[in-house]
Protein backbone atom coordinates (compact mmCIF):
# COMPACT_ATOMS: atom_id res chain seq x y z
CA UNK A 1 0.00 0.00 0.00
CA UNK A 2 1.63 3.09 -1.11
CA UNK A 3 2.17 6.09 1.31
CA UNK A 4 -0.88 7.89 -0.32
CA UNK A 5 -3.39 5.26 0.51
CA UNK A 6 -2.19 4.58 4.23
CA UNK A 7 -2.74 8.57 4.65
CA UNK A 8 -5.92 8.33 2.92
CA UNK A 9 -7.41 5.82 5.10
CA UNK A 10 -5.72 7.30 8.24
CA UNK A 11 -8.03 10.93 7.44
CA UNK A 12 -11.50 8.82 6.39
CA UNK A 13 -11.24 6.72 10.08
CA UNK A 14 -9.73 10.34 11.93
CA UNK A 15 -12.85 11.95 9.69
CA UNK A 16 -15.30 9.80 10.22
CA UNK A 17 -14.08 9.71 14.43
CA UNK A 18 -14.42 13.20 14.47
CA UNK A 19 -18.11 12.82 13.16
CA UNK A 20 -19.31 9.81 15.72
CA UNK A 21 -17.59 12.67 18.34
CA UNK A 22 -20.09 14.88 17.45
CA UNK A 23 -23.21 12.81 17.12
CA UNK A 24 -22.48 11.53 19.93
CA UNK A 25 -22.17 14.54 21.96
CA UNK A 26 -24.78 16.33 20.30
CA UNK A 27 -27.20 13.39 21.57
CA UNK A 28 -25.58 13.65 25.33
CA UNK A 29 -26.49 17.05 25.11
CA UNK A 30 -30.12 17.22 23.58
CA UNK A 31 -30.47 14.60 26.80
CA UNK A 32 -29.02 16.23 29.12
CA UNK A 33 -31.72 18.74 28.19
CA UNK A 34 -34.39 17.08 28.56
CA UNK A 35 -35.21 15.27 25.67
CA UNK A 36 -34.57 11.94 26.35
CA UNK A 37 -37.11 10.19 24.49
CA UNK A 38 -34.80 10.42 21.07
CA UNK A 39 -32.17 8.64 19.00
CA UNK A 40 -29.32 10.67 17.00
CA UNK A 41 -31.40 9.48 13.80
CA UNK A 42 -34.29 11.78 14.88
CA UNK A 43 -32.01 14.75 14.96
CA UNK A 44 -31.26 14.00 11.49
CA UNK A 45 -34.95 14.01 10.78
CA UNK A 46 -35.03 17.12 12.10
CA UNK A 47 -32.52 18.33 10.45
CA UNK A 48 -34.47 18.01 7.12
CA UNK A 49 -37.94 19.03 8.80
CA UNK A 50 -36.15 22.47 9.94
CA UNK A 51 -37.68 25.09 9.22
CA UNK A 52 -40.39 24.44 6.84
CA UNK A 53 -41.32 20.77 6.88
CA UNK A 54 -41.71 18.20 4.41
CA UNK A 55 -43.49 15.29 3.13
CA UNK A 56 -43.09 11.52 4.47
CA UNK A 57 -41.39 10.76 1.00
CA UNK A 58 -38.53 13.91 0.89
CA UNK A 59 -37.72 12.78 4.44
CA UNK A 60 -37.24 9.16 3.60
CA UNK A 61 -34.92 9.99 0.83
CA UNK A 62 -33.21 12.43 2.72
CA UNK A 63 -32.50 9.56 5.44
CA UNK A 64 -32.25 7.03 2.49
CA UNK A 65 -34.81 4.88 4.20
CA UNK A 66 -38.03 3.70 2.31
CA UNK A 67 -41.45 5.82 2.66
CA UNK A 68 -41.99 3.11 4.93
CA UNK A 69 -39.49 3.41 7.57
CA UNK A 70 -40.18 6.99 7.60
CA UNK A 71 -43.90 7.19 7.84
CA UNK A 72 -43.29 4.94 10.90
CA UNK A 73 -40.58 7.38 11.97
CA UNK A 74 -43.38 10.05 11.90
CA UNK A 75 -45.66 7.59 13.92
CA UNK A 76 -43.07 7.65 16.52
CA UNK A 77 -42.06 11.74 16.73
CA UNK A 78 -46.07 12.47 16.27
CA UNK A 79 -46.58 10.39 19.42
CA UNK A 80 -43.80 12.02 21.61
CA UNK A 81 -45.34 15.35 20.52
CA UNK A 82 -42.12 16.17 18.27
CA UNK A 83 -44.04 16.89 15.25
CA UNK A 84 -47.22 16.92 13.46
CA UNK A 85 -48.99 16.52 10.36
CA UNK A 86 -50.36 19.35 8.47
CA UNK A 87 -51.82 19.69 5.04
CA UNK A 88 -49.46 21.09 2.13
CA UNK A 89 -50.12 24.11 1.08
CA UNK A 90 -49.02 23.06 -2.54
CA UNK A 91 -50.42 19.70 -3.07
CA UNK A 92 -53.81 18.80 -1.73
CA UNK A 93 -52.99 14.97 -1.97
CA UNK A 94 -49.91 15.35 0.68
CA UNK A 95 -48.95 15.85 4.00
CA UNK A 96 -46.45 18.12 5.48
CA UNK A 97 -44.33 17.03 8.88
CA UNK A 98 -43.48 19.69 10.63
CA UNK A 99 -41.85 20.32 13.84
CA UNK A 100 -44.10 20.88 16.65
CA UNK A 101 -43.08 23.76 19.53
CA UNK A 102 -41.54 20.76 21.33
CA UNK A 103 -39.75 19.75 18.17
CA UNK A 104 -38.22 23.01 17.45
CA UNK A 105 -36.95 23.27 21.34
CA UNK A 106 -35.24 20.24 20.65
CA UNK A 107 -33.87 21.46 17.67
CA UNK A 108 -32.52 25.15 19.49
CA UNK A 109 -31.19 22.32 22.28
CA UNK A 110 -28.95 20.15 19.65
CA UNK A 111 -27.53 23.57 17.94
CA UNK A 112 -26.53 24.34 21.41
CA UNK A 113 -25.10 20.64 22.24
CA UNK A 114 -23.01 21.31 19.18
CA UNK A 115 -21.78 24.15 20.29
CA UNK A 116 -21.07 22.49 23.47
CA UNK A 117 -18.97 19.56 21.43
CA UNK A 118 -16.84 21.70 18.85
CA UNK A 119 -15.90 24.22 21.70
CA UNK A 120 -13.16 22.14 23.06
CA UNK A 121 -11.57 21.99 19.47
CA UNK A 122 -11.52 25.31 18.97
CA UNK A 123 -9.68 25.78 22.13
CA UNK A 124 -7.23 22.51 21.15
CA UNK A 125 -6.75 24.06 17.58
CA UNK A 126 -7.17 27.53 18.05
CA UNK A 127 -8.72 30.03 16.01
CA UNK A 128 -6.88 30.34 13.09
CA UNK A 129 -6.29 26.85 12.57
CA UNK A 130 -10.35 26.25 13.31
CA UNK A 131 -11.09 28.65 10.39
CA UNK A 132 -8.58 26.56 8.09
CA UNK A 133 -10.24 22.98 8.91
CA UNK A 134 -13.37 24.69 8.59
CA UNK A 135 -12.61 26.10 4.91
CA UNK A 136 -11.09 23.24 3.76
CA UNK A 137 -13.99 20.90 5.09
CA UNK A 138 -16.54 22.99 3.25
CA UNK A 139 -14.80 22.24 -0.07
CA UNK A 140 -14.96 18.47 0.62
CA UNK A 141 -17.78 17.77 3.02
CA UNK A 142 -21.26 17.54 0.76
CA UNK A 143 -23.66 20.56 2.20
CA UNK A 144 -27.38 19.53 3.17
CA UNK A 145 -27.52 16.00 3.06
CA UNK A 146 -27.13 14.60 6.93
CA UNK A 147 -28.07 11.50 7.30
CA UNK A 148 -27.64 8.60 10.03
CA UNK A 149 -25.62 5.71 9.09
CA UNK A 150 -27.84 2.60 9.58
Amino acid sequence: MSTADTQALELSALVLGAANTLVDGIHSGVVARGFDDLRPAHGFAFARLAPDGATVGELAEHLGVTKQAASQLVEELVGKGYVERQPHPFDARARLVVLTEQGSACTRAADAAAADVVRPWLNQLGAKRMRALRDDLAKIAARGHLRPTW
